[in-house]
């Protein structure tokens, strides 16, 4: 095994590569296909967990040992000029390279290995390791070690990556209130029900049958369990939403209980690539899918309450990602840290999603909600809080002293609260769930459903 000197090139050893980033903490590692410009080419060309391969690489997981990438320089493409292996600190560890004690990256072809110490980072969180780079028709590997201080995301947006997850929205789309429609010309009908009227007994609405059966007698068949009408979002009953679809909408992942129509489903993880960078490191998220076509799209989760907002572009919806069933794809949203909660947890944990821009969003709420109005003071319960308004500021009160009381197990059970202050409003839902509750987990990232608040 020959060691590299930081800058030292050497020739690839073979045309199967192996790179193998091994480290004493938890690391994400990433490769990134780059022209003679130093750019990707598209981001298509950035090979990390959430987009494993590219032409000519592959990223493999570690299952608990180092992440590999895989490079086969003979089926790059040609207007590839390198390929740039990365290592970024994953969030579960250390905040910084200082702390790490090791960090070595191995490339191997058959019984020929190459082996780079990377050592002397401070503040650094993210590294570039490697280049496996063209030279006069052939391949060579050099050793780097250059770190970046903001992580992968510094490292995708040096090399020419779009962090930016959306393109700018179309103007939004209008809704119309929901609409109990007529009943149609012939079966299935929908007649008045009798039920308990004076002079005859109780009878149940009919379903005519097309194939000459008995008729089917049941409630069901009342109005009140008819679809809406309208196109966007709407409500049908309190636990389900419709969306007559005539375009796209974005919906969470799992959510459609039933559709009509052309309709197309694509998975997108939780968005764009530097939203699954920011999701993968938070935990928080929403896991989407984008629907479109022409037709009726059934969405619900877990039986929880259904509520529509419409944003109007003055002002911002700062939410649970547990809490996300819906969206139109006018609306952007990230994922934003709560203000003043460092070091503390929330509904979401400390980052929770933000959603700006014209259109309509459903949420769902484990119970009936309320809607308190922030004209004054307002506090409350960090897993009880659903939404609040983006313009808000927040912050963390303390209720229960640190005392021997405390130690002792004797509290109020209300240790802290989030504050708000400013004008909006904030939503809470009656129930104190802790992160992963009933209603479908925490956000969409790896630590979805896991964790708890302590809050107290």
């Amino acid at each position: 095994m020959t060691a590299l000197a930081p800058g030292e090139n050497r020739p690839a050893p073979g045309d199967q590569l192996t790179v193998t980033v091994a480290s004493s903490a938890s690391v994400d590692v990433s490769a990134l296909l780059v022209n003679t410009a130093g750019k990707v080419r598209s981001d298509a060309d950035f090979v990390f967990f959430n987009q494993p391969t590219g032409p000519g690489v592959v990223y493999r997981h570690g299952n608990g040992g180092p992440d590999v990438v895989g490079v086969q320089t003979s089926a790059l493409p040609a207007d590839v000029d390198k390929v740039v292996v990365t290592a970024s600190l994953d969030g579960r560890g250390p905040a910084t390279f200082a702390a790490v004690g090791t960090l070595t990256t191995t490339i191997e072809s058959g019984s020929t290995a190459l082996t780079f110490p990377i050592m002397g980072l401070t503040t650094e969180s993210g590294v570039v390791c490697v280049e496996i780079y063209r030279r006069n028709g052939a391949w060579k590997v050099r050793a780097i070690g250059q770190g970046y201080d903001d992580g992968l995301a510094g490292i995708a947006s040096a090399f020419g990556v779009n962090l930016d997850d959306d393109p700018e929205p179309a103007a939004a789309q209008s809704h119309s209130s929901p609409v109990i429609p007529a009943p149609p010309p012939g079966p299935p009908a929908y007649p008045p029900p009798a039920y308990g009227q004076p002079g005859g007994p109780a009878q149940q609405p009919t379903y005519a049958s097309q194939q000459g059966a008995q008729p089917v007698h049941s409630d069901l068949f009342d109005p009140s369990h008819a679809e809406v009408n309208g196109l966007g979002i709407q409500k049908q009953g309190g636990k389900m939403v419709k969306v007559g679809m005539n375009g796209e909408v974005m919906a969470r992942s799992g959510s459609m209980v039933a559709y009509q129509g052309d309709l197309k489903f694509e998975a997108l993880g939780s968005g764009g690539i530097g939203r699954a960078i920011r999701q993968h490191l938070t935990g928080e998220g929403v896991p989407l899918m984008k629907v479109t076509g022409r037709g009726d799209l059934f969405l619900a989760n877990s039986a929880a309450d259904v509520h529509i907002i419409d944003l109007d572009g003055t002002d911002g919806l700062t939410i649970n990602g547990a809490n996300v069933l819906a969206f139109d794809s006018t609306l952007r949203y990230d994922i934003g840290r709560v203000q003043g909660a460092a070091g503390y947890a929330s509904n979401a944990g400390l980052f929770n999603c933000v959603f700006t821009g014209r259109g309509r969003i459903a949420i769902t709420t484990h119970g009936s909600p309320v809607v308190l109005t922030v004209d004054q003071a307002t506090y409350a319960d960090p897993n009880a809080a659903v939404a609040w308004s983006s313009s808000l500021q927040t912050g963390i009160k303390r209720n229960d002293s640190f005392g021997l009381g405390r130690l002792m197990g004797r509290s109020t059970g209300e240790a802290s609260t989030l504050a708000f202050s400013g004008r909006g409003f904030v939503i809470v839902q009656p129930s104190e769930l802790p992160p992963g509750g009933l209603i479908g987990g925490t956000g969409g990232g790896q630590q979805a459903g896991t964790g708890g608040s302590i809050f107290g």
